[in-house]
């Protein structure tokens, strides 16, 4: 393929031109190389905000990249907790309901003791109020006990997802915004946000704190210390046992109240780590946009050696230094990318996948 542009050696030009030269890629060959580097080919493009409309080098746009992860991945995984929590409040329920003869302690009901001890048992709690009596419950409740930490360990497994693709999003707007150089991404990372969310929850948690004391004091007729040290001992799981809920009406509240209590200190937890976390990536987003690109930077960056730094390339660099990809995973990526450019052109086309396919 001929080409009318210039290749210029890459060392020997100044920074400020190397840099120039990087960033100013025609807009058809950015568009390209912005789609080869997309996560999946089906993946929604970037939105633009501005008040320019037209697609020239006037127009105000900022690219802002949505992540197919998130929004393609983090609601049916939410789903499939959701399922799973489902299944097993029901099978837990049915299974402790047919041996609750086997399950001794202080009694109510039925159907209502065998909720309140699958939730006592899948968050841990375990106060002790309830327990098996019989070899088959005991193990019946050991299987129970390890299916529910499983279960706890899938929802802070989607929790951690839910933060690391975060950082990849915004990872990626910064580099975006770096190659545009139309955005403050500083002031698009919304701190705010994270922390307004905090607020609410640590507000729902304090909720929940008071609403169970009243509560324990209310209807179980502890005293105030003895109610809130329940309280405590039951939102963290600790469990001691010594102060529960007796009565079939505490029972009822405290299937839906242990639940949502514990759920809620957990989230708040989530939400201290993601507005760390994004308090420490706005750190990140002002040092890569303030850092300097050298020449060393640039001949680390040339990948191929061809002297002349692509977009490609250029990201590429940026994300081994931030530490989010290494030599290892570059290297089986170019190995597949040179077997699959027949005709050594530098760049993959129809013809060369054609080939490679017939070969």
């Amino acid at each position: 393929m001929a080409s009318k542009e210039v290749i210029e050696p890459l060392l020997p030009t100044s920074s400020n031109t190397i840099g120039t030269r990087i960033l100013d890629i025609p807009s058809s060959k950015r568009r390209l190389r912005r789609t080869k580097s997309a996560p999946h080919a089906d993946s929604p493009q970037s939105e633009t905000t501005g008040t320019g409309t037209g697609t020239g080098a006037g127009a105000d746009t900022c690219p802002v990249p949505r992540s197919g992860l998130i929004f393609g991945n983090l609601g049916p995984s939410l789903r499939r907790v959701a399922l799973v929590l489902i299944l097993y409040m029901g099978i837990g329920t049915l299974c402790f309901y047919l041996v609750r003869y086997q399950i001794k302690g202080e009694k109510t009901n039925g159907i209502v003791d065998a909720i309140y001890f699958t939730i006592v048992t899948m968050t841990t709690v375990g106060y002790g109020d309830l327990v098996p009596s019989s070899p088959s419950t005991k193990l019946l409740a050991c299987a129970f006990v390890f299916s529910g930490m499983a279960l706890v360990g899938l929802i802070l497994s989607s929790a951690a997802d839910y933060l690391v693709e975060k950082q990849e999003i915004l990872l990626f707007k910064t580099l975006n915004a770096h190659q545009n150089g139309h955005c403050d991404m500083t002031k698009e990372i919304d701190t705010d946000k994270a922390r307004n969310k905090c607020i609410v929850v640590f507000l729902l948690l304090i909720l929940f704190i008071i609403s169970g004391t009243v509560f324990l004091v209310n209807i179980e007729k502890l005293g105030f210390i003895d109610a809130f040290y329940c309280v405590c001992s039951t939102i963290t799981t600790l469990g001691y046992g010594d102060k529960s809920f007796s009565t079939k009406s505490g029972r009822i509240f405290a299937i839906f109240w242990i639940l949502i209590s514990t759920i809620t200190l957990a989230q708040f937890f989530l939400y201290i780590a993601e507005l760390n976390t994004e308090r420490r990536q706005k750190s990140l987003v002002k040092w890569v946009l303030s850092k300097k690109v050298t020449n060393l930077d640039l001949e680390a960056a040339d990948l191929d050696n061809d002297r002349v730094v692509g977009a490609a390339e250029f990201v590429i660099h940026k994300l081994k230094e931030m530490g989010k990809i290494t030599e290892d995973d570059i290297a089986p990526v170019l190995k597949e990318f040179e077997k699959l450019d027949v005709d050594q052109s530098g760049t993959l086309s129809i013809s060369d996948l054609t080939l490679a396919q017939s070969s």
